[in-house]
């Protein structure tokens, strides 16, 4: 019994040491076709702003990854991004050579360390219903068929699930304006279930729940008056509308 506690132990020694350098001290090599840099951004986006730029071969050390826009690069397609402190913003992880097809840092908490939350909150906000209760509701009235009270009624859709009877803004877009910045994170794709994404169009704009995992419930993208899931990414292709982040739950009905 001695020796096999000690085996375990030793096991679960190395196999703790190897997480650990597994996240340590990640670096990368930007590397591009035509030699151009990389634009840095302040978010994991290609619309977010952008803070600076990285040369071809630039070696840079990754503090943190973060899941975000999807982007077709010299290294494939794919959503992850890597936050860069000396460069101040994220690259896109396609034109960074790490010698790993997937992570090699620890999930970003926020842009780079900063304040974007990874959970969603309706702390001081006077919700009926929490985050994990509207994303209940919400599951609950997915349909693939026509129902008038959802069609063209995003922003009323959201205010229902959190148990209101209208969030109490003329539009989507309006809802996005009015939100206090505390409670808002531009750029961000890191949309944890129960936040509200945000788009504008030119017009009224678009809001839809977030379910997780990059997962949200909209009305209309599958069909007038249904509410079915999505991605940010489709709704931006189908509708070519622009991204403009998320919020926590705050409605203007309470406010």
């Amino acid at each position: 019994m001695r020796q096999v506690l000690v085996t375990f132990l030793a096991t679960a020694a190395v196999t703790l040491v190897g997480a650990n350098q597994a996240w340590a001290a990640a670096t990368g090599t930007v590397r591009t076709d035509s030699g151009v840099a990389v634009t840095v951004r302040a978010t994991p986006s290609t619309s977010a702003t952008a803070v600076g730029s990285a040369p071809n071969g630039t070696v840079v050390s990754i503090e943190c990854q973060a899941i975000g826009e999807t982007v077709t690069g010299k290294y494939g397609t794919s959503d992850l991004w890597d936050y860069v402190p000396a460069l101040g913003g994220y690259i896109t992880d396609t034109y960074v050579y790490t010698g790993a097809d997937g992570r090699v840092a620890p999930d970003c908490t926020g842009d780079g360390g900063g304040d974007t939350p990874t959970a969603c909150s309706t702390t001081g906000l006077g919700n009926p219903r929490t985050c994990a209760q509207a994303v209940a509701w919400a599951k609950e009235h997915v349909h693939t068929n026509y129902n008038g009270d959802y069609y063209r009624w995003c922003d009323r859709i959201n205010a229902w699930a959190y148990g209101w009877s209208a969030s109490g803004s003329e539009t989507a877009y309006k809802h996005w304006t009015q939100i206090p910045s505390s409670y808002k994170y531009p750029g961000s794709y890191e949309v944890p279930a129960g936040g509200l994404a945000f788009f504008s169009n030119g017009g009224s704009g678009h809001t839809m729940i977030s379910i997780g995992g990059g997962k949200f419930l909209s009305n209309d993208i599958h069909g007038n008056g249904t509410y079915t899931e999505t991605t940010i990414a489709e709704i931006k292709s189908q509708w070519g509308a622009t991204y403009l982040g998320w919020a926590q739950p705050w409605f203007k009905i309470n406010h």
